[in-house]
């Protein structure tokens, strides 16, 4: 009978698939290593095991005891498949940027999960890397996996990634195009690959808001270039042991918009459902796409499932939150559509501030539009209004045809982004778009930058 004996030996062997839609425009033939046939659906499976299996040889983790690592929740999953076949607890500590499924997913196998706040610095004690060591300081017979600088996870990709790829391509391979975090993916691979032939390149895709790229080119760790950012899986804030920069012949970033634009592309062009970094993955080798010609063989790594990014990437309400959905606007009724089942908010010019605060309150708004007799005759705006109250305390009790503003610009439904830009100002917060029948609608600056995200 062909059978494994538990669901570890499953891991690897994965396929590689000849990308045709998104990659045409490219000379070279584009293939994609996709991981997600890995029984944790990531390719973070073989370093998981390969980590848990060095530390049982040099006696870092005993019987029965807890394994404990921060994760983005692929390393988890695959850490989490090992504990329950080795009779290990297992601690994950996420980052709150991280999916709801992939800390949904590590409670269903077992995991333990800590949640920290992802704004903030290395080395402040709330950080998933500060958490992840106090409590295997804390807790009897722990071991802490610290992936990043764990080397075993470069080693797995070199023992085992690595010569997948080289074998499934009979060794004609040119490129090797991957997302960064840990760096262990880039780094094992590369080096196997370039043990075979030094002239294939590796190109790292990094995301704004990392460190890599320009450390790479300059050699300056510029913390001027850490902030916060939507993609998940790559890029860092430090600078683990397994990124192996002599490696990487480049980093190419990319932007979350692109990243998760990507996503839901390959998805609905190619068939293949994955993750946040294969779609940051997949945009930076189209970014990359002249220095590919006739002949070359590019293999991309898909990391993980798109299954942890249903409630993310593969959302249209989330995505268009953040501006991430090209809706094709172009004029004043375009934007208002987006809050058209929304009712217009207005004060009578004898209402109290007080009323036009509570207004603004009740609803989060920014500017409420005056009338008198039914017409537009001013506004107030939040900066101003809040700036006049507190020079003058008593102004909260008085009518608001006193401290109100001349009336916003009116446009009509056709009216273009273009046109209203050119009207909204530091002085006009907002235009009144008029939809007809009586019927008026409000465009704010926030409308006007999300037209243009």
């Amino acid at each position: 009978m062909k059978v494994y004996n538990n669901v570890l030996e499953t891991i690897g062997n994965t396929p590689l698939i000849r990308l045709n839609k998104i990659t045409k425009d490219i000379k070279a033939t584009v293939l994609a290593k996709v991981e997600t046939t890995n029984p944790g659906n990531s390719v973070k499976d073989r370093m998981a095991v390969k980590m848990v299996e060095d530390a049982e040889a040099a006696g870092l983790i005993k019987p029965g005891g807890t394994i404990i690592e921060g994760t983005s929740g692929n390393t988890g999953m695959g850490l989490a498949l090992a504990c329950i076949i080795k009779g290990y607890k297992l601690i994950c500590v996420l980052n709150d940027k991280q999916s709801k499924e992939k800390m949904d997913i590590l409670r269903a196998v077992g995991a333990e999960v800590v949640v920290c706040p992802t704004a903030v610095s290395p080395e402040d004690p709330r950080s998933y890397y500060s958490v992840s060591r106090r409590l295997a300081k804390e807790t009897p017979n722990s071991w802490y996996v610290n992936q990043y600088d764990n080397l075993s996870n470069t080693v797995a990709h070199y023992e085992q990634t690595g010569p997948e790829i080289w074998d499934q391509t009979d060794g004609k391979i040119t490129h090797f195009v991957v997302g960064v975090g840990t760096g262990g993916t880039i780094s094992g691979i590369g080096k196997f690959l370039k043990e075979k032939n030094p002239n294939i390149k590796c190109y790292g895709i990094d995301t704004y808001g990392s460190v890599f790229k320009k450390y790479k080119e300059t050699g300056i760790f510029d913390e001027n270039e850490i902030y916060p950012y939507i993609t998940e899986g790559i890029g860092e804030d430090i600078l683990p042991k397994n990124v192996n920069f002599d490696v990487i012949d480049l980093f190419e970033k990319v932007t979350d918009k692109d990243a998760a634009i990507m996503t839901r592309r390959i998805a609905r062009e190619e068939g293949i459902f994955v993750g946040n970094s294969a779609g940051a993955a997949l945009a930076g080798l189209l970014q990359l796409k002249d220095k590919f010609k006739e002949g070359d063989v590019v293999v991309v790594l898909f990391h993980d499932h798109g299954s942890r990014y249903v409630g993310k990437m593969f959302n249209d309400d989330w995505m268009r939150e953040r501006g991430f959905l090209d809706e094709g606007i172009k004029t004043a009724s375009d934007m208002v559509a987006r809050h058209a089942s929304k009712e217009l908010v207005t004060c009578g010019t004898e209402e109290l501030v007080s009323h036009a605060v509570a207004k603004m309150k009740k609803f989060n708004i920014s500017q409420i539009p005056i009338t008198k007799d039914g017409q537009f005759v001013g506004c107030v705006d939040d900066t101003t209004l809040y700036q006049q109250i507190i020079e003058n305390a008593d102004l909260i009790n008085t009518p608001i045809n006193q401290v109100m503003l001349p009336a916003l610009p009116v446009v009509g439904a056709k009216a273009t982004v273009e046109e209203i830009s050119r009207k909204i100002n530091k002085q006009v917060p907002a235009v009144l778009v008029d939809l007809g029948e009586g019927k008026h609608h409000i465009v704010t600056r926030h409308d006007l930058i999300n037209a243009y995200a």
